[in-house]
This record gives structure tokens, C-alpha cells and sequence, in this order.
């Protein structure tokens, strides 16, 4: 029957198409004419898109009650499902802090006179930072020298005397404590002179100048912060449902948003107290400069596992469809033909959700290709291959 109308159809075209004169039922074109052709052309072309209408809606027709006219089958990709490890993480803010931070100060109080170094510089431990201005304890000794030699001659007179029994005892021991009296007090002030020169406690990078040169300081006060910044740490506060899944020696991936570099750590501690004010608790990650790139202070955002559940039955988020009703439906493959089945969701990360029910272990899910898909089409399925995954 199908074949016999498209034959009758094709039959009435080409008898159009044969005669030398176009003829309607209200006008006849001279085909000898340029004019006279293009108004043919143009009401033949109306009458083939006119017939071919018709084709396709006595063809649809035909399908809807020929049982022989099957519709052709949806290609699809299809992935099996099977029990797997369902995980997801959270990402949290932390911050990168100097694990060694020294301060170079002055024992004692005065005016900078020297400053050797500036920000940025690096210096070795015990190296001369700067020198400060003690005039008056210099003046004070020279004082003292003076006196020290006075106290010198008299003790060795008193004592030429003593030793020859003139003169009382009284007066040697009078002149001998003057002299040691006076030495003591000069070892004092090479002792307070020394401390003139403010040395680097440790080795590392000059990260601030606190008092400048020609600056007082105060004794004890800082005048620069060292910073070594050959090894540093990434720092969080996590909060406490990570508890049970955040471990030392676990692995957590870091990223640092102002150089976009993104690198994996383990976690070198975890802090043993819970923080009352927000419920968190601190952990630490080592890590190095990585050549000066890595500083003090830098944001960065850490990745840590909130949850891992075993032999669960997982699906790509995006695969979920929703009725009109609001259930959720995916389609599966059986024996070649696409099948609606309802499903109730659990748990879900940023790429997959657990399904607590609808769905078994062998089942086939349409990956590719479900969009718009009709319940019972057949379909040519193949295997779906993640190629993130390398496999199926």
C-alpha cells in the first residue's frame, strides 16, 4: 500500500512536469516567455511542496497503522553499573605562615647609628644587623680608664709600703678594693658596649624593618623580623564533622588562586582541641617556597574528604531526569529497548549521587543519548568509555 501511493504521487509529477504548456485551473503560462516560465516554476514549485506535505502525513499515517513500518532505532551509549566508593570533599580557606620567625633586637636602648641591611636580604645567623649608638658609655669608660690608672699608682704605693711594714693596713686594702672596684665596673661597661651590635638570631630573609637607622630603640625591642622561608606551612581551621575523616598523613589537594598553582599535601598535624568560638579544629600541611613563590600570608584553599561510603550504586549527577510530578527517572538498556525507571537519590558530590533505590548492580544506564528519549524505543546500544578514566 505504501509503495502505491508513492508511485501515484511521482506519477502525477511527472505528468506535470511533461506537458509544454503549464495549465491550472485558473491561468495558462506561456512557456515561450521569460515571464511566462518563472510563473510555471514558481506554482510548480507550490505543487511539489504541496505533495510532499501530503507524502510525509499519509507516511506518518501508514507508521501509526502498519505494524511492518517500525521506527528506526535510537543510537545510544550505555555504561554498566557496578558497586563502587563514593566520595566527597569540601573546600576550605587556609593560609600559608612562616614556621620560623625570628626578631633581631638590642640588648639595650639608643640611636641606630649603622643599618646593614634592608627587606628582602638575606642573612646568615650571628651576622652583624646593626650597631647602636652608646656615646655615653664610651665617655663613661674613658672616665673610668682615668680613674683605673689613679687607683693603679696608689695601690702599688700602699702595697711597696705594706711590704716594707709602713703605713697601716687599713690604707692598702683601701687602695687594692678601689682598683679591683674600678676594673669590675669597666668589664661592666665592655660588657653593656658589646651589645652596641644587633646580630641576626637566625638564619632567613629580612621580611620588615621595624626602627630605622638614626631611630631610638628600646632595649629588648625589636628593629627587624627575620623570616625563614625555607620551610613554611599551610594552615586551616576545619570544621568539626571532618573529624572522623581528616587524619594525619592524609592527603589533601591545595591551590593557591593568586600564582594558579594547584599541588597535593599531607597533613602534618591535626589539632587536638575543638575551637568553642566556631566549632573547628586546625590543621597543618608542610610545604617549601617552591623557589620564593610560596610566601607568608598567601591564601589558599585546601580540598578535604568530608565522607567516604563503599559498595554504593552512584551515577553522574547529570544523568537524572525529572517528571512533571517531580520524581526522578533514568533510562536503562533491556534486551534493546529503552525503559523508564524511577529512582530515589541519597547523597551527592559535585559529579555523582548515590541512588538508594531503582536502580542494581548490572543494570544498563543510558549515558549518551537519553535526552529527549521515548519509554520502549529501540535502541543500538554501544559501551560508553570514560575517557577521563581510560575505561569503561
Amino acid at each position: 500500500m505504501k509503495n502505491l501511493i508513492i508511485f501515484s504521487l511521482l506519477s502525477v509529477l511527472i505528468g506535470l512536469g511533461c506537458n509544454p504548456t503549464a495549465t491550472s485551473d485558473a491561468q495558462t503560462y506561456d512557456l515561450e516567455s521569460v515571464e511566462g516560465l518563472r510563473a510555471a516554476i514558481k506554482q510548480k514549485t507550490s505543487e511539489v511542496s504541496n505533495l510532499q506535505g501530503e507524502l510525509e502525513t499519509l507516511t506518518d499515517k501508514l507508521k501509526k497503522i502498519d505494524p511492518t513500518a517500525k521506527k528506526p532505532k535510537v543510537p545510544v551509549e550505555v555504561m554498566t553499573l557496578e558497586a563502587r566508593t563514593f566520595e566527597s570533599f569540601s573546600t576550605i580557606q587556609a593560609n600559608v605562615t612562616a614556621d620560623d620567625l625570628g626578631m633581631a633586637s638590642s640588648e639595650t636602648g639608643g640611636r641606630l647609628t649603622t643599618l646593614n641591611v634592608k627587606e628582602g636580604d638575606y642573612v646568615e645567623k650571628g651576622q652583624l644587623i646593626a650597631t647602636v649608638n652608646l656615646e655615653t658609655l664610651e665617655k663613661q669608660k674613658l672616665e673610668l680608664n682615668t680613674s683605673l690608672s689613679l687607683a693603679k699608682t696608689v695601690y702599688e704605693r700602699q702595697k711597696r709600703l705594706w711590704d716594707q711594714n709602713i703605713g697601716s693596713e687599713l690604707q692598702y686594702l683601701e687602695a687594692k678594693n678601689a682598683k679591683e672596684r674600678i676594673e669590675q665596673s669597666l668589664k661592666t661597661f665592655d660588657s653593656q658596649l658589646a651589645k652596641k651590635n644587633v646580630y641576626a638570631p637566625m638564619s632567613g630573609v629580612i621580611d620588615m624593618i621595624i626602627v630605622k637607622q638614626g631611630e631610638m630603640s628600646s632595649p629588648g625591642a625589636p628593629i627587624a623580623m627575620i623570616l625563614n622561608t625555607s620551610q613554611l606551612k599551610i594552615e586551616a581551621d576545619v570544621p568539626e564533622k571532618f573529624l572522623s575523616s581528616v587524619k594525619r598523613g592524609s592527603k589533601v589537594e591545595v591551590y593557591f588562586p593568586a600564582l594558579d598553582i594547584e599541588t597535593q599535601k599531607k597533613i602534618s598535624a591535626v589539632g587536638r582541641r575543638i575551637d568553642p568560638a566556631n566549632r573547628t579544629f586546625k590543621i597543618e600541611m608542610n610545604t617549601s617556597s617552591m623557589g620564593g613563590k610560596i610566601k607568608p600570608n598567601l591564601l589558599a584553599e585546601v580540598t578535604v574528604k568530608e565522607q567516604s561510603i563503599s559498595d554504593v550504586i552512584m551515577i553522574p549527577v547529570n544523568l537524572l531526569q525529572q517528571e512533571v510530578s517531580g520524581d526522578n527517572f533514568v533510562f536503562v538498556e533491556i534486551d534493546g529497548v529503552a525503559t523508564k525507571k524511577k529512582v530515589i537519590t541519597g547523597t551527592s558530590n559535585d559529579n555523582a549521587i548515590i541512588i538508594e533505590d531503582g536502580l542494581t548492580v548490572g543494570d544498563r544506564i543510558i549515558v549518551v543519548g537519553a535526552i529527549g528519549l521515548s519509554n520502549g524505543a529501540e535502541l543500538t546500544a554501544m559501551e560508553y568509555i570514560d575517557e577521563a578514566e581510560g575505561n569503561k
